[in-house]
């Protein structure tokens, strides 16, 4: 059980924050629960979020992998078209438009990484040449095949699903160029036919726009280690660059060696609590 975040760390936050000459924002799925999505933790919490999964034992990374499209493309869909009805229909929280602010007021701005397919971070206002998504998004779609290195926008695409069983009804997506079935541009569990080419020109931008900061702050929110992309991201920013870390972890928070700190809370009260103390200070 987690001790609540003390005034004084969350002032040596705000000062890590203060100090930054631009902030970089590492963001996995922990960062969303405070908009109501789920944090699947474990196949129980993901069966409760898909009750027609848990009654048939498909895992997690069972049905969030090419193999599932190949062997039964209804059931697939149903799990993905339930994923983006779910990110269209949710708002970003509060704590997105702090990160915003914060990034607009530094002087080299504010960079994006993360490990969420949802499209939240364009939502929210952030420029979308200053995002990276390591594991592609939900909003763009590709050939299963595949058959080209094609990508278009899934902005067409409504999917109708059973929820009950998890299956889309109607037509599947298909693809424009072969006609074969089109499968989201994220990428999955043994997925040997994800299309990268968007994802490394993301990263491209991300890689020179760090080599002219100079006191980076990697505020990192919701990364865990089960799937340790973002942390990984994070370490070698302040590695490579000089930077300081601001983790905000309610479960795993520790920090090590590296400079900064570490704040055992979740996304929105821990930046709500540091913009307040930084408000406070230009008052």
């Amino acid at each position: 059980m987690n001790t609540p975040v003390s005034a004084d760390a969350i002032a040596r936050a705000a000062a890590l924050v203060a100090a930054a000459d631009a902030i970089v924002v590492a963001a996995g799925a922990g960062i969303g629960v405070d908009s109501g999505l789920p944090d699947f933790r474990g196949n129980a919490g993901f069966w409760r979020a898909y009750p027609a999964l848990a009654a048939e034992g498909t895992a997690f990374m069972d049905i969030a992998s090419p193999a599932a499209f190949h062997e039964n493309a209804r059931r697939a869909w149903g799990f993905y078209g339930h994923r983006l009805a779910l990110y269209r229909r949710t708002a970003p929280h509060a704590g997105f438009a702090i990160l915003k602010r914060w990034g607009e007021a530094k002087q080299h701005g504010c960079f994006v990484f993360t490990s969420n397919v949802d499209g939240h971070f364009q939502r929210a206002g952030f420029s979308p040449g200053h995002i990276e998504e390591c594991h592609g998004s939900i909003h763009r779609l590709q050939c299963l095949g595949p058959c080209s290195p094609a990508l278009w926008p899934a902005t067409g695409l409504e999917p109708v699903v059973d929820d009950v069983r998890c299956a889309l009804l109607g037509p599947l997506p298909a693809c424009p160029y072969c006609g074969g079935i089109a499968r989201p541009n994220i990428l999955m569990f043994d997925d040997w036919g994800w299309n990268d080419t968007l994802h490394e020109q993301q990263a491209g931008r991300c890689r020179i726009w760090l080599e002219g900061v100079r006191r980076p702050l990697v505020i990192e929110i919701g990364a865990g280690l089960n799937v340790p992309t973002v942390r990984h991201f994070s370490h070698r920013v302040v590695l490579r660059h000089g930077g300081s870390l601001l983790r905000i972890n309610p479960r795993e928070p520790h920090i090590g060696k590296l400079p900064g700190i570490a704040l055992a809370g979740g996304a929105l009260a821990s930046l709500a609590a540091i913009d307040a103390v930084l408000a406070a200070g230009r008052a």
